[in-house]
């Protein structure tokens, strides 16, 4: 019988990639980051548990494809974070994967080039020192975790994560959420569905064994405790919006019969806002509206924004692309940003210092 190859037949090539442990070694945690990550967990089970009465906002980028863009946006956003702390825990969006229905660019990590070369030693180096400087700097992030490697090499730098639609169903991203040292929050399907949502936080709560790295990169069984800190966000689906105050009474009554936690993140771009970024501001002052009228469970909101409104498509040339427009979704301008951000804490009872509220 002639010898015919039945294995990677279809893989081209593998490349090597550095360990968890010697990229960690090469980009340092410092401690001011450290500081940032630790207290703003807190912050946020604290939230989840109602024993603090802050909203959390998670605002920024789409996705991210220039560091130096996005940490012109962190400065600014963390500017303002500081001046609303009393009453919005601002996390800044730091997303770095990006799931595609079919194919397109997979965001910083994978691509970091943006020209199909797939640099993702670069595209990991490039992601930690980002979050290294944004959690310098005082302020928190949150990411989306796709790849279920990809936590060993940033983890330590996010202090919530999210699970995308597309991925809440699936075992491997419960079971990954399930070993995970920070909350989770879990999104209802495409369809519109909680159930997904609400099983995936089921599951994420227990142990579980499965396959995985080491800091050492090498292969091996993951045995986890199980995250008890997941919560629920709402995106919309097919279906359409699903942050009505029906909607929300609704979700919050099936956490509670599954004896989940009741509360609930809304995600003010995606279905919610019809996928058009400029809608956005009609379910953040809805969710404003509720959460004054007394709904506790609602503790959160997130919005994606960049430093100019909009979108654009990637080119060849990408000194072509503008600077601080996203290049995946639409976002709505830092202006905007700026405006929701100050009026939602002025609602919320903050008094803004003179200084900015003369602006």
């Amino acid at each position: 019988m002639t010898w015919q190859p039945i294995q990677d037949v279809n893989v081209r090539e593998t490349i090597p990639l550095i360990a968890p442990r010697y990229l960690k070694s090469e980009e340092q945690i410092s401690d001011a980051a450290m500081q940032t990550v630790l207290v703003n967990r807190e912050i946020v089970k604290k939230i989840l548990a109602s024993e603090d009465p802050r909203m959390i906002v998670v605002v920024g980028p789409c996705s991210i494809h220039d560091p130096g863009a996005a940490l012109d946006y962190a400065r600014k956003l963390r500017a303002v974070a500081e001046v609303v702390q009393d009453k919005l825990l601002v996390i800044m969006r730091v997303y770095f994967e990006k799931p595609r229905t079919i194919v397109g660019w997979k965001g910083l990590i994978n691509d970091p080039h943006l020209n199909d070369t797939f640099d993702i030693g670069t595209g990991l180096r490039l992601a930690r020192r980002l979050l290294l400087e944004v959690n310098s700097m005082g302020l928190p992030a949150a990411t989306e975790l796709l790849e279920p490697i990809t936590p060993q090499y940033i983890a330590d730098l996010i202090t919530v994560t999210a699970i995308g639609a597309r991925t809440t169903e699936s075992p491997t991203h419960r079971q990954m959420s399930s070993g995970l040292s920070m909350p989770v929050g879990f999104k209802n399907g495409t369809d519109g569905s909680l159930q997904v949502a609400l099983d995936a936080m089921q599951a994420a709560r227990h142990q579980h064994s499965f396959l995985g790295i080491d800091a050492e990169g090498k292969t091996c069984i993951v045995n986890t405790k199980g995250n008890p800190w997941g919560f629920l966000i709402v995106r919309g689906g097919r279906s359409g919006p699903n942050y009505s105050a029906e909607a929300l009474t609704d979700a919050v009554t099936r956490l509670t019969s599954a004896k989940l936690s009741p509360g609930i993140m809304v995600d003010c771009s995606h279905a919610n806002s019809n996928k058009d970024y400029r809608l956005q501001h009609v379910v953040w002052d809805s969710c404003i509206e509720q959460r004054l009228a007394g709904n506790k469970h609602l503790i959160g909101m997130m919005l994606e924004s960049n430093l100019s409104p909009g979108n654009q498509p990637l080119t060849e040339d990408l000194s072509q692309l503008n600077y601080g427009v996203s290049v995946t979704d639409g976002c709505i301008g830092w202006e905007e940003t700026e405006q929701l951000l100050l009026s939602a804490y002025e609602q919320l009872g903050g008094v803004l210092p003179a200084a900015v509220a003369a602006r």
